[in-house]
């Protein structure tokens, strides 16, 4: 038994990383969809069937609980699937409440009423899917008012990022942020709403400019899946050993992954 962590890719590896320094006695197993990537630009019925066919594929592996790595999945498929498909004896997590518990100072678990944060004007940079959602300030009305969210589709960054391609990542990313600053000149933060783009995290700081509080999320969901584990540790279970599985070409995934994470990283077929 180990904890399940499914990606449309290799964004995902961002919080395996991430979870596993911080958890490193959990075991984990990571199921990256790169034959169907990226889901960015799928409708949401599409995304829907692609992550609940991962998350089985997890649950075949032991994995009860499940991080859905994806923001994409998190913003078109978490909701219906908690609410259509789930099992009791089965957990799937995602990736935005923990970013907008950040960005909101609140704790886990904190259900009181919205009220007033400090951040007023927010940029959201997340692929066209998520942005389409907008599951991102649907969570985040449950908790805050008066913040200002400007979106921004970050087409074809994820492709470039899949491809190895990072001098076109860069360029892209550096085009997306010129768009959404003159739409929103002077956002007080900035939510990098896609695990791929931490890759490019110092791209995204220097576009914005130093006054701009970027939110990452691998250490925030890493953070709150220890708290969730040590409130719910009967999702810990007795497993030893971590895998990563790709339902792409493991020897070319695992060549991208490795040089993604500067260390080695080996798939197998899914």
């Amino acid at each position: 038994m180990a904890v399940g962590v499914f990606d449309s890719g290799l964004g995902g590896l961002t919080v395996l990383d991430a979870v596993a320094r911080r958890l490193p006695d959990v075991p984990f197993v990571y199921y990256g969809d790169n034959a169907n990537a990226p889901y960015g630009v799928r409708d949401a019925d599409d995304i829907f069937a692609l992550t609940c066919r991962g998350v089985e594929r997890l649950w075949e592996e032991g994995c009860d609980l499940v991080i859905l790595a994806c923001n994409t999945a998190s913003a078109a498929a978490l909701r219906r699937m908690q609410e259509t498909w789930l099992p009791a004896d089965k957990r799937v997590l995602g990736v935005f409440v923990p970013l907008i518990e950040a960005l909101t100072e609140r704790q886990w678990g904190d259900n009181s009423p919205p009220r007033e944060v400090a951040v007023k004007h927010v940029a959201l940079f997340a692929t066209p899917a998520t942005v389409s959602s907008r599951a991102f300030q649907r969570e985040l009305a449950f908790r805050a008012i008066g913040v200002d969210v400007e979106a921004q589709p970050c087409g074809g960054v994820v492709d470039a990022i899949e491809q190895g391609d990072m001098i076109l990542a860069e360029a892209l990313v550096r085009s997306h942020v010129e768009a959404l600053k003159r739409r929103m000149p002077r956002p007080e933060a900035a939510i990098l709403g896609c695990t791929h783009y931490p890759l490019l995290e110092d791209v995204f700081r220097q576009a914005l400019g130093p006054d701009v509080n970027v939110y990452s999320q691998a250490n925030l969901v890493a953070e709150s899946l220890a708290d969730y584990l040590q409130r719910r540790p009967e999702f810990l279970g007795s497993g030893d050993i971590s895998r990563c599985l790709t339902t792409g070409d493991p020897g070319r995934v695992s060549d991208k992954a490795t040089q993604f994470l500067r260390r080695r990283i080996a798939f197998e077929p899914a």
